[in-house]
């Protein structure tokens, strides 16, 4: 497939095996709850023996897209949330998305670009494994306190790989008072996020909700990937 051909498009169940003999090559299917497949490209990490799936929302198809809202938003409903909060960059998407289909008439953004009326104490360092050595911060706007504060909120981002972004939020949310009721992501790269979210007590891993489940990937002797066990 070409770069730019990805997440366009969903595949009915069982189009791709999920175990090929010698190993995935060049993408990875993961699959949603109803078996449809959504083709993600494999990203070979620094050590060249392992690689990951990897998902860009904002590059999906609007097909894609919806569908990646809709399956979070209908998971995530029995949590009963009064409002969603999205983490940027990417996870605004699928936030903004998951609270139509909750029938929200809005959601809450976070962001890391400081406005002169933001507070230092409604701030908290971030750092995203996929943009290394570059140090920001995530806000909260203060005149969106109301609105999350003795609320029920879903906390969404794209991807929760490390756990390291999710963290920070929600840090950042429990300075303004809040715990989120679930945690949702389009895609949960891995289990490494359980053990980073678990220090903010052992419940907190299991309130997170995930629309595709992708692992950590070994090369093969065929120079193919498999899921690593």
């Amino acid at each position: 497939m070409r770069p730019h051909d990805f997440w366009q498009e969903t595949h009915a169940p069982g189009t791709f095996d999920q175990h090929p003999p010698g190993g995935h090559h060049g993408f990875f299917p993961a699959q949603f709850d109803n078996g449809r497949q959504l083709l993600l490209p494999i990203r070979e990490l620094a050590n060249g023996q392992h690689a990951l799936a990897s998902l860009i929302i904002n590059q999906a198809s609007f097909e894609v897209e919806d569908a990646l809202c809709r399956a979070l938003a209908e998971k995530a409903s029995i949590h009963e949330a009064d409002v969603v909060v999205g983490l940027p960059t990417l996870g605004l998407t699928l936030a903004r998305g998951v609270a139509r289909y909750l029938g929200h008439s809005r959601y809450v953004p976070l962001g890391t670009s400081r406005k002169f009326w933001y507070r230092d104490d409604l701030s908290v360092p971030l750092v995203s494994i996929t943009s290394p050595g570059h140090k920001k911060s995530l806000y909260v706007d203060p005149r969106m306190l109301p609105l999350i504060q003795n609320r029920r909120v879903l906390l969404v981002d794209d991807v929760i790989s490390s756990g390291t972004s999710m963290a920070a939020a929600i840090e950042l949310l429990a300075r303004c008072g809040v715990t989120p009721v679930a945690i949702g992501a389009a895609m949960l790269q891995t289990e490494r996020w359980r053990e980073k979210l678990s220090t903010f007590g052992p419940d907190c891993p299991e309130r997170v909700i995930g629309v595709l489940r992708t692992p950590l990937l070994k090369r093969t002797a065929e120079n193919g990937w498999l899921p690593e066990h």
